[in-house]
């Protein structure tokens, strides 16, 4: 079973590729303190996490799902929706580390995305295997059966194409919004798991798009988008002459769900733009050429002191995924560039702080 979406690169498409592009180029331009990054950087994933979870019939509200998440708060006879929002930003979690490690789309990141889906709180998940039987999707009013996915015998082989034609398309420098589009819509049609199978697919979406270069430092979300109208994201999803995958389903053009998809992605990127430019014009602009004179990789650091005057070389193991004496190294190449401090000269546990021409970054 070989996936290959059939589809058109309408004149909506690419207007609304070249909006995404130019928003893009904007942000990544626009230097801002670390501080204002870490802030957008959070509200975008707060927001994430509040409306895919709400797709899903979460009751929290955004302001309670932020108390979940950084107060451990707990509210009345919402344990469920708890577990869903904790699990769904444990993913995005997920998703920053395997991106630093820059490793491509595979069945085991989908497995582990799902996994910290419905892991809830869980520090260790186990990925569960595909489902091994139907499964429906009905009208929550009407009890009618809307779509019926392909067979659970059906589901490995249908994976492991969605996987395949995901990596072929990176190396043929195929746009990468269409990429994540057509990934959202195969894994949304196979439907592999019997629970968290939406989640699943726009994390899927969220991770081919930062792996491809259009991340936009983590400021935006595509769930709200899709949340503010659910009716217009599950007809756009909604393709095919019948509800049974194997009637229709599987060739049909989806050229409608990438316009619509491309159209909220274009619409997201655009507000990021505005959100940083306003911040701008607020006076949180930073030095522009002493921001560019590090790497993205220091850059990254800065947080680290933003929240403490001294670090340690195992700090930047943890941030970055490292081994402790590639760590090591890192830090000591660091000192001889001006960008640390080491603060004695003993090897072992040695710790450093942020020279000094750089603290007005953190301001």
């Amino acid at each position: 079973m070989i996936f290959e979406p059939v589809y058109s690169i309408t004149n909506k498409i690419a207007r609304d590729l070249m909006r995404m592009e130019a928003a893009k180029h904007a942000v990544i331009d626009l230097p801002i303190t670390v501080l204002v990054q870490r802030k957008l950087r959070e509200t975008a994933r707060l927001v994430s996490t509040h409306y895919s979870t709400e797709i899903e019939g979460n009751r929290l509200t955004l302001a309670q799902a932020e108390k979940v998440i950084h107060a451990h708060q707990h509210f009345p006879d919402r344990k469920r929706d708890e577990q869903e929002v904790l699990g769904y930003y444990r993913a995005l979690d997920e998703i920053e580390k395997l991106l630093s490690k820059n490793t491509p789309v595979s069945e085991d990141v989908i497995k582990l995305l799902h996994a910290r889906v419905i892991g809830g709180d869980k520090f260790q998940v186990k990925p569960a295997a595909y489902r091994d039987g139907q499964n429906v999707i009905k009208d929550s009013i009407s009890g009618k059966i809307v779509y019926m996915p392909p067979e659970a015998k059906d589901v490995p082989a249908l994976m492991n194409s969605l996987v395949t034609w995901t990596n072929q398309a990176f190396k043929s420098e195929f746009p990468v919004p269409l990429i994540a589009g057509g990934a959202h819509y195969q894994f949304a049609t196979i439907h592999p798991y019997y629970d968290g199978n939406g989640r699943t697919a726009r994390l899927l979406t969220a991770y081919i798009m930062h792996l491809g270069g259009y991340g936009l430092k983590g400021f935006y979300s595509l769930e709200e988008y899709y949340s503010r109208n659910l009716a217009a994201y599950y007809q756009a999803l909604t393709i095919g002459p019948s509800h049974n995958y194997y009637l229709g389903r599987a060739e049909a053009d989806i050229t409608a769900w990438l316009e619509y998809f491309c159209e909220g992605a274009a619409e997201a990127f655009e507000k990021v733009k505005q959100r940083t430019e306003e911040a701008a014009k607020q006076g949180k602009q930073d030095k522009s050429p002493l921001l560019r004179k590090l790497d993205a990789r220091q850059r990254q650091a800065l947080g680290l002191f933003q929240e403490n005057e001294r670090i340690t070389s195992s700090d930047i193991a943890q941030l970055f995924n490292l081994k402790p004496r590639t760590a090591s190294e890192l830090c000591g190449r660091w000192s001889e560039e001006g960008f640390i401090i080491a603060l004695s000269a003993a090897r072992k546990n040695r710790k450093y702080s942020l020279a000094n021409m750089y603290q007005e970054l953190l301001d």
